[in-house]
């Protein structure tokens, strides 16, 4: 019955490009209803910052109806670097994919920690969060889960514990975000601050995020280990439970994993790059496209075989690249519209007065609650970054504040909120209901809220 009225209720809702040109018709609107403004802007240390004080009314802007959907190229071509990094990524990650190194070198891991039994459940979500803070891992984390699965009921958890291993390990690192590129990445590159740079506050705070989900995890798999029954998806486990069997060997070859560490070295490499050199996403999209292709000749794939895996690991991440463009959109409209300013200038002075405590707070909310409609951290960083780090320049919040309220607001909600196209894809593919899900997530959701809170308040008493 539950899953029934789920059902009808993913029907009714409003696909994520369907919400976003909702917002855009509506920030077409706002040109009119809001008066177009200005602040003078000057270069200080770098940063193109907004001069309090000298705002003022200019000539309206309205956008015309052909400015709505002029808005969706045009937003492409203005996100286009990052747009085409997602791309190229999710291509060389195609290229690895169909060598079967991935599923391959995920079984043999689980298969040489098999004897540890427990153990490996914060090993895989250690292992699992790396890679959601080096490369932003997220569509890719549903390859994995029917291996967590079958990992998680040889040991005699459920399947509840499996998707949890592998979707929480991965959003504890996409939630630290140290070097994730799509969300703390873009968002440094807006706010005009150094790629990555506030690392270390960021990787403590991590930490403790991690320690949260694995702990998480953990109790639930101890609970249900001596009683089944407490088991969230209890029935489906007694009907899937003929098809639990031991994992067996599988050949993962030498050349699968020579396939793992051009990947692995290929990160390594940008992220020397990025510290060193000062490399962007274009940078970082050549040496991606360059993995991909050495991948594909050393896995087997040969050369056309090779460039047909990248199309189809393009095609597989064409939604998430895509969201970035025409969310970007969003900000195109109010940008051409002169009245980014007017709502900069107006919540300045709402704020003026707030403690600079609750005005960070305030922002992880916001950003928290648009993640609903934009469940993307690149487009949501590209819209929303244009307009918070002139508040906060106004306010005298470090940008780097501004960052993580963002980073902190988005990454919690993509395994919260039914719109985020992986989480439900996930848990489809688990055959995992999203109101079982919600049973198991929400008391960590609230631990996470409360430590991404306090590591803020720490980084404003710090300074950071």
């Amino acid at each position: 019955m539950i899953k029934e009225k789920m059902n009808k209720l993913n029907l009714k809702m409003p696909h994520t490009y369907a919400l976003l040109l909702i917002i855009i018709s509506l920030a077409a609107l706002m040109t009119y209803l809001i008066p177009a403004g200005e602040y003078k802007r000057q270069k200080k240390e770098g940063e193109t910052q907004v001069v309090s004080g000298t705002y003022h009314h200019i000539e309206q802007h309205g956008a015309h109806f052909l400015d709505i959907f002029r808005a969706f190229p045009e937003g492409l071509i203005s996100g286009g670097e990052i747009v085409f990094y997602i791309f190229l990524v999710g291509g060389a990650f195609g290229i690895v994919h169909k060598t079967g190194a991935f599923e391959n070198g995920v079984n043999k891991m689980m298969q040489v920690l098999g004897a540890y039994k427990v153990l490996m459940i914060p090993i895989t979500m250690i292992i699992f969060s790396i890679l959601g803070f080096s490369i932003g891992l997220a569509e890719e984390t549903i390859i994995f889960v029917p291996i967590g699965i079958i990992i998680a009921r040889s040991l005699g958890y459920d399947a509840m514990t499996g998707t949890a291993m592998i979707i929480l390990g991965a959003a504890s690192g996409f939630l630290g975000g140290m070097l994730n590129p799509f969300t703390v990445g873009v968002a440094q590159t807006v706010a005009e601050l150094p790629m990555f740079s506030g690392w270390g506050l960021r990787s403590i705070i991590y930490i403790f995020i991690l320690i949260a989900a694995i702990s998480t995890v953990m109790l639930y798999a101890r609970s249900i280990k001596h009683d089944k029954t407490k088991s969230i998806v209890y029935e489906l486990e007694q009907k899937e439970r003929a098809d639990v069997e031991t994992q067996s060997t599988l050949n993962f070859s030498k050349r699968q994993l020579s396939c793992l560490i051009v990947i692995v070295l290929t990160i390594v490499f940008n992220i020397f790059g990025i510290f060193m050199y000062g490399w962007s996403f274009n940078q970082m999209s050549a040496n991606f496209v360059l993995a991909g292709i050495i991948a594909g000749i050393i896995g087997g794939l040969g050369l056309n075989g090779t460039f047909d895996a990248m199309i189809e690991g393009m095609r597989d991440i064409l939604f998430g690249a895509m969201v970035v463009g025409f969310a970007k959109g969003i900000v195109v409209i109010l940008e051409d519209g002169k009245v980014i300013d007017t709502i900069v200038h107006s919540m300045a002075m709402l704020l003026e007065s707030v403690p600079a405590s609750i005005v960070i707070i305030l922002m992880f909310g916001l950003q928290f609650l648009l993640n609903f409609f934009i469940p993307s951290g690149s487009g949501q960083a590209l819209t929303t970054m244009p307009i918070m780090v002139p508040i906060s320049d106004l306010l005298n919040i470090n940008r780097q504040l501004t960052v993580l309220a963002f980073q902190y607001g988005d990454a919690i909600s993509n395994v919260l909120f039914p719109t985020s196209a992986i989480l439900m894809g996930t848990l489809a593919v688990a055959k995992i209901s999203y109101t079982q899900w919600l049973k198991f997530v929400w008391k960590l959701l609230i631990v996470w809220v409360i430590i991404c809170c306090l590591g803020m308040s720490i980084a404003l008493i710090i300074g950071y």
